[in-house]
């Protein structure tokens, strides 16, 4: 019994958390019992471990990203639709994902650095620069967007998509009907 891994990528304040929550209650609706994991909540899971030591370089953030995958790998063996949003921009992590997880499934979240910038929930972008921050995805920290992603949400050039989540998560859902179903 195999389940599925919903993989949503993007970087800080792309929206891939309320993506994620909307697509789960969907997937939910279908009668389904999806399990969803947050990057936030994961590495502050990881905090006080080896795994993570406050440092966010990229080899950090890969060996991270990969905890987060083999996770998934394990419920998803399990038969659980598992539902992840995390940055994870790692050409290394997808080959892994795409290699090691049945019924992987990509979603990338592409969103204009300036539209990042106005939404900034975390307050990341505005710390960054202030110089309180470093090692941040997208800025001085290199990430591979995605090249092969099942489906590329793209803020500039599908902007109707973005009225609401629930329309994000329609979305979705008819292009997982096959893997859901």
């Amino acid at each position: 019994m195999t389940g599925q891994v919903i993989w949503i990528t993007g970087l800080s304040g792309a929206g891939k958390t309320t993506v994620a929550e909307q697509l789960t209650l969907r997937i939910r609706e279908l009668g389904l019992n999806p399990i969803l994991l947050d990057g936030d909540v994961l590495r502050d899971l990881f905090k006080n471990t080896e795994v993570i030591n406050e440092t966010y370089n990229r080899e950090a953030r890969i060996t991270l990203a990969l905890k987060y995958a083999h996770i998934c790998k394990i419920l998803s063996s399990q038969g659980f639709t598992v539902v992840i949003a995390t940055i994870s921009m790692f050409r290394e992590v997808y080959a892994w994902n795409r290699a090691n997880l049945p019924n992987y499934f990509e979603v990338y979240l592409k969103v204009p650095l300036d539209e990042l910038r106005l939404r900034d929930p975390k307050k990341i972008y505005q710390r960054y620069d202030a110089g309180e921050l470093n090692n941040v995805a997208g800025l001085d920290l290199c990430i591979d967007e995605p090249l092969e992603s099942h489906v590329t949400l793209d803020f500039a050039k599908q902007p109707f998509l973005w009225n609401s989540r629930e329309v994000i998560a329609e979305h979705l859902i008819s292009r997982l009907e096959i893997l859901i179903l």
